[in-house]
């Protein structure tokens, strides 16, 4: 009995020496501020006392285009966008709830519903009565919902790999994300965020690895251990998203444009046929040997897509 109290005492102690070596503490919200500091920064307060961050390019009398990213990204994943597009449109890129400098909000909010109101509540603070939407990923899903519960704002609806409609996830689910949805074991992500989940991240999502970068990745890393951000993006691994999206296709009645990476392991090529059968009219362009995120794989030739969409 007493051999096995030591052994249990040294497994203890090694497991506590293991947290305590791979826990990655906080990173104050002013450190990544000037780290990300930018001429282009704006920040909005918006009612309930959230604080959106947020990017602008371009003419503001011109037509409006807002980009909304996809989960544990930010604004910078639009960069290629951004700059491709604003000599003809007024770009606007924000961080949604719980990501990048926007990070924790105070109503905690992180659902698919919720971060629709946020960004009903960031366009109306911005004054952008009409404008045209894109969305990646996540941000696809909450660009989608946006549309169907307020058609009458969206001109134009740009899906890129977007959420929204049922997929089967498979190998290509990063592992942070297979832990986040762990009970009790998504706890220890709180504490511990190596780089190396955003490496890994990084190798299955893209499929142009030219364009991962040091910087890149730090970008990543960085806003995901920014004070708050762990318990928001806990939360939001959490919840459970509903099917309203899928249910309410029938209101996007303005032009939509779907873009796909043709290798995306994050939510299949499937998606993309299952979004064009569902939005009648629907245009879809697939990008072949593509991963998840088009418009920084394939910035050139996705924008140069977006601008003869938009300027129909």
């Amino acid at each position: 009995m007493r051999a096995f109290l030591i052994f249990l005492l040294v497994v203890a102690g090694a497991c506590a020496g293991a947290f305590f070596y791979y826990s990655t503490p906080d990173i104050p919200r002013a450190t990544l501020e000037a780290k990300y500091a930018s001429p282009l920064a704006r920040k909005a307060r918006l009612g309930d006392g959230t604080v959106a961050n947020y990017r602008e390019r371009g003419p503001v009398n011109a037509p409006a285009l807002l980009l909304l990213h996809g989960s544990n990204a930010s604004l910078l994943t639009w960069e290629p966008w951004s700059k491709r597009l604003s000599d003809r449109f007024h770009v606007v890129s924000v961080d949604l709830p719980g990501h990048g400098l926007t990070g924790a909000v105070p109503g905690g909010d992180y659902s698919e519903e919720g971060m629709a109101r946020f960004v009903l509540a960031f366009v109306d603070k911005l004054g952008l009565k009409t404008f045209a939407l894109a969305g990646n990923s996540m941000g696809g899903g909450v660009a989608a919902r946006f549309a169907e519960e307020h058609p009458g704002r969206v001109t134009k609806l740009i899906l890129v790999d977007a959420a929204g409609m049922p997929f089967k996830q498979g190998s290509g689910t990063p592992l942070a994300f297979r832990l986040a949805r762990i009970p009790v074991v998504n706890r220890l992500l709180l504490h511990i965020t190596p780089r190396s989940f955003v490496t890994e991240g990084m190798d299955k999502a893209i499929v142009h690895k030219e364009i991962v970068t040091d910087a890149m990745i730090d970008s990543y890393w960085d806003f995901a251990r920014m004070e708050g951000t762990r318990p928001a993006t806990l939360a939001r691994f959490s919840g459970q998203w509903d099917t309203y999206v899928r249910d309410h296709t029938g209101a996007l009645k303005m032009p939509v444009l779907i873009l796909w990476g043709h290798d995306d392991a994050l939510i299949p090529l499937d998606s993309a046929h299952d979004w064009q059968k569902a939005v009648p009219g629907a245009t879809l362009i697939v990008y072949p040997k593509t991963g998840h995120i088009p418009m920084e794989e394939v910035a050139d030739r996705s924008a140069k897509d977006v601008r003869a969409f938009l300027e129909k």
